[in-house]
Order: C-alpha cells, then structure tokens, then sequence
C-alpha cells in the first residue's frame, strides 16, 4: 500500500462504529497487514501482548480500553514487559473517543478525538514500512486531498466515461485545476468568505445532483468575465459575487461533466477540507497522477522530499546566495544589488513535472530576498521576483497546468508569509495570462527560445574607480533576463527500457556526434541538452540521474561529449537512495550532477557519511570526474591482460552448442545409476546462480585422451551425438562447425590442478560484498562466471574486499542495479599496490577466515550468508578484519568512506596506467581538468 491508500483505508475505519474488540485488527489491516498475518494474530499465534490487547512484534500493541481510561492504559502498554520484550515501535490506546498513542523510538506522542485520528495517519507510516520524511508526517492534508480529489475523478468518470477519453482528457483536467484552485482561494480570503465556492454549490444545486455541472459551469464563467461585462453576459447575481479570475485558468469551454449524487458528495466533501494547509511543492507531485491511468494505480507515489531537491538547488545557486547575503550584512548599496540580481535569476526545469523544483526555488528565493527587505526596511515592498522566472517543460499537459498553479499558490502564499494577508490578496486577482510552463518534449524543443539567453554588466557609479566599487557597483541588466539555472530530475529509462520513440529522442540527439549512444540512459539526453545550451551563455544545470550514467559503459559513451562542450562537473552527490512513499519501497540508487560552463566555480563533492541520510559529508576538491571521484578526468578502458600483476581471471567454459553436454543432478543420478562407468565423467557445473544458491548442475567432462572409453558408454554416446548434431547445423558459424568434431569438448576446457576460485558474472548491488567462492578443482565453471585457476588464495581477499566492490560497482557495466562483473574492465585495471610477501600472507589468513566464517553456517548460501540485513556476525566480522588488513596496506588505516575509497584508487589507476604502454591500436584518455 502507498501513503494515499492507507490515508483512506483509517479515515473510512474512523467512520465506521467503534467495535473495541474488532479495532486492533481493523488498524492493523489499514496500514496493509495480509489476511494470514491477522489470521495469526487473532488465534493468538503471533500475538505477544500481556494486556489483553494485540501486540505485533517489533511494530506496535494495541489495547482498547473502557470510556476515560485512555490515558492510563497507555502508561500501562508503556510499561508493559511484552511491549519491550517484543521491541515494539508503537503503543496505541483507545476507547472509541478519545485516542491516544507514543512512538517508542521517537517519544513523539499524539492525542485526538477518535474521530480525528486520521489526521495524524503520517504518525503511523513506519508500520507500513514508509520510511518517509517530516514533512509528510507534517502535511498529512496533500495526501488527503489527493485521496478526495482522486475518489471525485474516478467518480465522475463513471458517469462521464466520454471524460476519459483522449479527445476530452485535456478538459478533465483543466476541470480539476479549476476545482483545485477554487478550493484554495475559498479557504484564504482570495474569495471573500470562506467556503464561499463550495457553500454556493451545495445551496445552488438540487441534492440530487441534477443541475450541478450547470452551477459550477456558472461558476467558471462568472470567474472569466470582467465585472463590467457580467450583465450583458447573463450571469446571475449568486455568481457575480465571485472575483474575475482570469489568468486563463477559466479561459475557454465552461463545459462540466454532469454529477451524480455520489460525486457531489465527494466534492462538498474536499470542499470541506482546510485548504489552507494546501503545500504546492507536495501536492502537485502526487496529484498530477490522478490524471493518469497507468499512475492512479501507484497513488502517493510521487511526492519528492523538499530535502532531495534542495540537495540540487542548494550547490547549483541558493547556497551562494546565502553566502552573499551574509557578505552584504546591513550595507543597503550591496543589498540592492543582490535584490536586482536575485530578480533576473531564471530557474529552468525541461522535465518539470508539477512543478516541485520552480516551488522549491521560489520558495527559497523569496525568503532571501525577505531578509534583504528586512535588513533595508523595506518589509512592505511588492516582490521583485517574477514566477514567470521559473520556466519548465512537461510532456503531459495536466502536470504542466498544476505546475503553473502550484506557482501561482505558492506566490500568494509566499506574499502572506512576507508581506502579510491585506497586501497579498489586493495584488493577487486577476491572475497573469502569461503562459511560462510549456508542455511538449524537451528532448524536441528548443531550449533556448523557451528560455533564451541573456547577458549581463556591471556599472561603476562613482567618481573614483579605486574608491568602494562593492558599495557603489550597480548590477546594469541591459537585458531582460540574468543567470539561468537548469535543474530537475528527468525521466531515467535505461536503454533496455526505452520506448521506439523514446530512443528516437536520442538518436536526434546522438546520432553522428557519439558513438555507441544506444546504450545511454534516456537522462542523458537532458545532460547533452544542458551543456549545449552552457554553449551559448554562462549557465550551470544540475540534475537527479541513475547513478548508471556515471559507471561502466556510459561514461567514454556520454561524457567526454559533455566536457568537450566546455562543460566541467561542478558539484555532485555520489549515490543515495531516492525513495517515494510506497511501502516497503527501497527507491532508486541515484546520483546528482551538476555541470557548469562558468569559470572559476569550486568544486564541491557529496557523500552520505555513515549510511545516513541526514548525514552528509563535503568535500572541496580541484576536479570531479565522470565517475564522480575527486580525480583526473580519466576513462578506465578495458585491458586484455592483469595491469597490476594479478593472476589472469578468465571465462568458464562455454558449451557452445552443447546444451546436452549439460543435465540436473536429478539426471547425473539417473545416468550413474544405468551406467557407474560414467561416473568419472560426470562434474558438478557450476555458473553464477549455481554457485550464489549452492545448487551446482551436473555436466560431462571428457578429456581428448578418454574420449574413445567416454563414448563406448551409450548415455554418453547419446548426449555426445546430440551436441555434433547442433554444432553441424550452426551453418553461419565456422568456429560450432569445427566443434562439432569433438563434440564432447567445451569450447574452452580449462580447470585447474589445485582449486579455482569462482567470480559470478552478475550479483546483486544490495550485497555488502561481492560473491567469491573456492571450489575444488573437479568442478567445472561456466562461462556465465568467471575463474581464476590455482590462483593463490589471496586473491580471493582482495575480490571480497569493499574495496573491489567500490571499483567495480564504479567502474563496470550495470545490468539494471546489478553488478555485472567485468574481468577486463574490473579485475585487469583494479589498481593494487605492490604486495610484500608478509602482505600476501596476512591476506591469505584473512581469506581463509572468510571461508572459515562461511563453512561455520553450512548449508547456508551465498545469498543467504550475505543478505545485507541477515549477515552472520562472525562473517561480518571475517569480512571487516580483511578490509582493515587490505585498506591500511593502501593507506595505512580504515578508509573513511566509499568516495575516498575511490579517489585513491583512482589515483593509483592513473599512475599505473601512466607506466604502461598503450594497447596497440588503443588510445588510453586521460588528463587533467575537462
């Protein structure tokens, strides 16, 4: 369940009458507990409480209890030695009046009428397994009123099915800008009296519903007249009392779908909200998915936190505003210069959505330039800042008419905030008719006409040139505009994931300039868009992208495309998780990169320290590379051998066409069974998912000199034919051709004397370490892993590493998050240190307690050993004594984090390749500065 969902599930629970004994359950089922869990609870078999309540382990207990007990039994709950053996987060209480509950952790408490529980349902989240922001828990009224507005939409669909269609879509939604902003401006005084649009509907229209599109149709027209012009259009004199609206919002067809009893109940119902507490940068996220079909389904599941989006805004241009704003103290002259400046600054967003980002920067901009008001006392002047400033794009037209609306509210809002109510509403009405969010393809579109280019000056006014030029300089903006900042989070879409139109976008782009440019991510469209318009005027543009397009593949595909445009990496966020607020949602691992054409930025690098998202480290570097490193903008090329004196790590053996030579171990049995003289060719077989699940195959393996007793066996002598017959017909390959002349070969036939240590081609990005094993040297790897044969044993040591997986994770192709293991890419270019035999021996015993630590748990599997919330502690703690011996043989200690991981590791790569002789006909890129 999502955030929307659960909203309404307790707030139909709240209406519904108090059943004390059926409540526990009935709560537990609203924040999406399964039929067979409360099936348990009931019968007693996971219900741990000692009260006579329902107790969930390490979620929460809950007890009704009799009328004005509330307040006791929750003490009770708190105290109780089941509520904290059970590890519970939450205790709830309530006696159908009054509710009460505690969150254990927090020590937050909340205490309501039972009627007015729901209000506080973003309280209860973290039971559905949302781990979500203060300002959801704050601003629980976007989610409930994207709920009403959602159940109206469906509603009147129902009744207007024509609504839906792709020919009147474009009306339905402007039918609920409309709404939404009526709702607003009934609820702040924009419209004299409150609830004034939603009490004339309810008395205007018949309660069965039969004339209520005729009075909101009335309604808009009214709003879309000038007073002047109302007689003669005949408006009645209920609607004249409404303000001229204008704006374009009540532009156009006054047409309203017809209502049922139903779907006028749900609109006086959202009309009854408090849309004072209405948050545009919020709400516009989550509610531009009513509008779509295939998103109704994920309801709630847009909202982007204003601290991600700050995590962008912030570097690209709010943060050095702040600092000149600091600078200027109480100097009036150099205060007016940042108010001109401020006033000029365009925000840019060409994947704007609803608007979060142009909300989010207003918002921000206009506290600036509060305190500078503030400072020249000037706290009743109208703002400077235009929200025709805050320029997007977005493909739909429904999300690009609630960006524009959502700026409109947060201008109003952001009035009364700074300048107080009286003033804001008498410069409110009418709305501008300017139209500053354009809907179409960005990819498509011109960037600069929709956001043109403008330049700058700056006017000495004083006699003398040497006297104060920063108290007497004056911003001279000879043109309209000033600085323009692109910033936003566009569509990520990888390349497998692309539709034929999508791919079509970037071959308009890429096609004839990159090489290889199939393989991006749709994102990237929008960096290559951004650093062509940095051609054509000092701009910086900062986006949200999977963190693929700086790893493997993609970075010599995109990237030096992009530094050759003149562009650098000014700041960047190395990997986090962007989550929504689905439940049990572990988001996307992103990244945000900033790029500028303006000369002498500092470089600014961001990490999360410690795994902690409120917890993030800064670092001020002299360069940041495509793969986000403080390092040299150097791409990592494939090499054919070990540039680091490592053993030779090679692919299994490939059947090629010998899909016969392979079977279950359900078959080995059967065949040794029928025939024990087969028993010495048939092998464990093991590739990636074999070796991860410990569930190897079986295979036949046949030396050239015992082939002739091989095939005196008939099973085999089967098997064996079946692979010539393949390799034969395989007429457009000449290499299976000449296999099929010993067709109980593999292509490769490698295995070593001692032991082979197995490396899976592709492991999931969730484990702490990448998977390793050590197999015993009868068994046969596949070409879907990798081995190193009879490699020494500390080898395996510096692949377990967290090191290696930061190398490889950085530097190797991804298959969707997963690591896809590169021998070439990743093993042969891992820079490591010269290795002194007491370092070889110190990392061989920790190889060897690894494998200790693992054989400790058998049976369990590689994918059970390393989930990464159920790993072993003594493997936990093999693994982090390897990582300690490995990093201070690196640096002489604990590497701090993952991004200093990096930047060593880069540096090393960078010297040793500097060493080494290019491959022939290869050009190795590297150097300083892009």
């Amino acid at each position: 369940m999502n955030a929307v969902e659960i909203e309404q599930a307790i707030t139909d629970l709240a209406e519904q009458p108090f059943d004390p004994a059926e409540f526990p359950y009935a709560f537990l089922e609203a924040f999406g507990n399964k039929a067979t869990t409360l099936k348990r609870l009931r019968a007693g078999a996971s219900n741990k409480s000692d009260l006579g309540g329902v107790l969930q382990t390490s979620n929460i207990h809950i007890l009704t209890c009799d009328t004005g007990q509330v307040t006791q039994t929750l003490a009770a709950l708190k105290t109780s030695p089941a509520t904290a053996k059970a590890k519970a987060k939450f205790i709830l209480a309530t006696d159908g009046a009054d509710f009460e509950a505690e969150d254990l952790t927090s020590g937050e408490t909340v205490a309501c009428a039972f009627k007015d529980f729901p209000d506080h349902f973003g309280f209860f989240l973290p039971l559905a397994g949302i781990s979500t922001v203060r300002q959801i828990s704050e601003n629980a009224f976007d989610i409930r009123a994207t709920s009403r507005l959602n159940r109206l939409y469906v509603e009147l669909l129902k009744d207007n099915p024509e609504w839906g269609t792709a020919e009147r879509r474009h009306d339905m939604n402007k039918l609920m800008a409309r709404l939404i902003f009526c709702f607003f401006a009934e609820d702040t005084d924009i419209f004299i009296g409150k609830g004034r649009f939603t009490d004339t509907i309810a008395q205007m229209s018949e309660r069965d519903a039969s004339n209520t599109h005729e009075v909101i149709a009335t309604l808009f027209r009214a709003m879309n007249t000038g007073h002047e012009a109302r007689a003669a259009a005949g408006i009645p004199r209920w609607a004249a009392e409404f303000p001229y609206v204008n704006g374009a919002l009540f532009s156009g067809s006054d047409e309203v779908p017809r209502f049922s009893r139903i779907a006028r109940s749900y609109l006086l119902h959202v009309g009854g909200l408090e849309w004072t507490k209405i948050n545009p940068d919020i709400f516009g996220s989550m509610i531009q998915a009513i509008a779509e079909d295939e998103e109704r389904g994920e309801l709630g599941m847009h909202y982007t936190s204003v601290p991600n989006i700050l995590k962008v805004l912030n570097p690209l241009f709010l943060d050095d505003l702040r600092a000149k704003l600091e600078e200027a103290g109480d100097n009036p002259r150099t205060l007016l210069n940042l108010r001109k400046r401020i006033a000029r600054i365009r925000v840019f967003d060409p994947a704007c959505g609803s608007g979060n980002f142009l909300v989010i920067a207003y918002k921000e901009m206009r506290a600036i330039e509060a305190e500078i008001n503030k400072r020249r006392g000037e706290t009743d002047r109208a703002s400077d800042i235009p929200v025709t400033n805050f320029r997007g794009i977005e493909l739909r037209d429904f999300p690009a008419e609630i960006a524009r609306l959502a700026l409109v509210i947060t201008e109003y809002q952001c009035d009364v905030l700074h300048r107080g109510q009286r003033l804001a509403l008498a410069e409110f009405l009418p709305l501008r008719n300017e139209n500053w969010i354009t809907c179409g393809n960005a990819l498509r579109l011109d960037w600069l006409s929709i956001c043109p280019p403008t330049g700058t000056g700056v006017k000495v006014k004083a006699d003398d040139l040497f006297g104060s030029p920063l108290d007497q300089a004056e911003i001279d903006f000879e043109n309209e505009g000033g600085e323009t900042y692109i910033c936003g989070n566009p569509p990520y879409l990888g390349s497998k994931w692309q539709s034929a139109a999508q791919k079509a976008d970037l071959g308009a782009l890429f096609d004839g300039r990159v090489k290889n440019w199939k393989s991006l991510d749709y994102v990237a469209g929008w960096f290559l868009k951004a650093a062509d318009y940095g051609t054509h005027t000092s701009s910086s543009a900062a986006f949200v992208a999977t963190n693929s397009i700086c790893q493997g593949q993609q970075v010599p595909t995109l990237w030096p495309e992009i530094f050759g445009t003149g562009n650098t990496i000014v700041f960047a966020h190395t990997s986090f998780k962007w989550a929504n607020l689905a439940s049990h949602n572990a988001g996307v691992t992103v990244v945000i990169v900033g790029i500028s054409t303006m000369p002498g930025l500092t470089r600014r690098l961001y990490s999360i320290r410690d795994g902690s998202h409120e917890s993030v480290e800064c670092k001020h570097v002299d360069n940041i590379n495509a793969y986000l490193v403080a390092a040299l903008n150097i791409e990592v090329q494939p090499a054919a051998r070990p540039q680091n004196g490592l053993t030779p790590m090679q692919f299994g053996n490939h059947p090629y066409y010998g899909a016969a030579l392979i079977f279950s171990n359900d078959e080995a049995r059967s065949i040794v069974a029928g025939s024990p003289e087969a028993a010495r060719f048939v092998r464990p077989f093991y590739g990636s998912k074999e070796f991860i699940d410990a569930a190897p195959r079986a295979c036949l393996w046949i030396a050239d000199q015992e082939a002739e007793a091989a095939l005196a066996i008939p099973v085999i002598a089967r098997r064996v034919e079946d692979v010539a017959r393949a390799r034969r017909a395989a007429t457009k390959d000449a290499s299976a051709r000449k296999l099929a002349d010993t067709p109980w070969r593999f292509r490769e036939q490698t295995m070593g004397k001692r032991h082979a240590l197995i490396v899976p081609r592709v492991s999931s990005e969730n484990r702490p370490y990448l998977p390793i094993g050590l197999l015993e040297p009868h068994c046969v790897v596949q070409e879907k892993a990798f081995a190193l044969y009879d490699a020494p044993l500390w080898n395996l040591a510096l692949i377990a590493s967290r090191l290696h997986w930061v190398w490889i994770g950085t530097v190797c192709v991804r298959m969707r998050t997963d690591f896809s293991y590169s021998n070439t890419l990743g093993w042969n270019t891992f820079p490591v240190p010269t290795l002194t035999e007491k370092n070889k021996a110190d990392l061989t015993r920790c190889a060897e307690d690894i494998l200790l630590a693992r054989e400790h748990h058998f049976p369990a599997t590689i994918a059970d050993l390393y989930s990464p919330d159920n790993m072993p502690a003594d493997l936990r703690a093999a693994h982090d004594r390897n990582d300690e011996v490995l990093e201070r043989i690196y640096i002489g200690r604990r590497f701090k984090n993952d991004t200093e991981r990096l930047e060593k590791l880069f540096d090393l790569y960078t010297k040793m390749t500097a060493s080494a002789t290019p491959a022939k006909g290869k050009k190795r890129k590297a150097g300083g500065k892009a």
